[in-house]
């Protein structure tokens, strides 16, 4: 099975995709976990990678692809794989079609888990994570028993600079300014699927495994 995994920031897409591993024999592979595979390996499309991001720079679209090429291509991935962060944009899709039309595959089943936007600048902004032991609390939807503080080991509660409301909400419309030419993509295809995340993950995740299981 050949997935992608879209949702906007605060979604719950995470949570999903490790539900999704520890269910499914394929690989969980993320664009960040990519690259810095990639580069340890020192791939080719590794190296070519590496010079982009040691000059702070984005890394070009032809060799993102190409470092997915080469991810693609590995053993582990011969049952599928569930590819999470990319593509991000209608030309990184079109591409991504072509390197697996080559190995003689598709994208079977685009998942996309959808919430409400006062939702997600509620859960991104409600976000706090404890500078000690990295354990994330919100103090809307599961605070901690004392304000600031984290329950597991005392350490201070902080706020990541991208979670406060105006960086929020800004990151909300690039998302969705970016992510829609993508969604009409994949429903022209036929095989995208919206998710409800503004549910218990485990009922969002029994949603998306009958999905999975559709493609066994």
């Amino acid at each position: 099975m050949n997935v992608i995994i879209m949702g906007p920031p605060g979604a719950g897409k995470g949570t999903q995709a490790e539900l999704i591993k520890k269910a499914f024999p394929i690989p969980h592979i993320s664009t960040g976990d990519m690259f810095r595979e990639a580069v340890s390996n020192q791939t080719a499309m590794g190296l070519e990678a590496k010079k982009y991001m040691d000059a702070g720079q984005l890394v070009p679209d032809e060799v993102t692809i190409g470092v997915v090429e080469e991810r693609l291509a590995q053993a582990d991935c011969a049952q599928g794989f569930l590819l999470d962060g990319f593509p991000r944009t209608l030309p990184q899709a079109e591409a991504l079609d072509r390197v697996l039309a080559k190995m003689g595959k598709k994208i079977e089943l685009a998942l996309n888990v959808f919430v409400p936007q006062d939702i997600l600048l509620a859960r991104m902004t409600g976000r706090v994570s404890c500078s000690a032991c990295k354990t994330v609390y919100n103090t809307k939807f599961n605070p901690p028993v004392k304000e600031g503080v984290c329950d597991k080991c005392g350490g201070e509660l902080t706020q990541r600079s991208d979670d406060k409301e105006e960086t929020a909400r800004n990151r909300l419309k690039v998302y969705a300014e970016q992510t829609q030419p993508l969604l009409d993509y994949y429903e022209k295809q036929g095989n995208l699927k919206n998710v409800d995340g503004d549910r218990d993950p485990q009922v969002v995740f029994a949603e998306i495994a009958q999905a999975l299981e559709n493609l066994r």
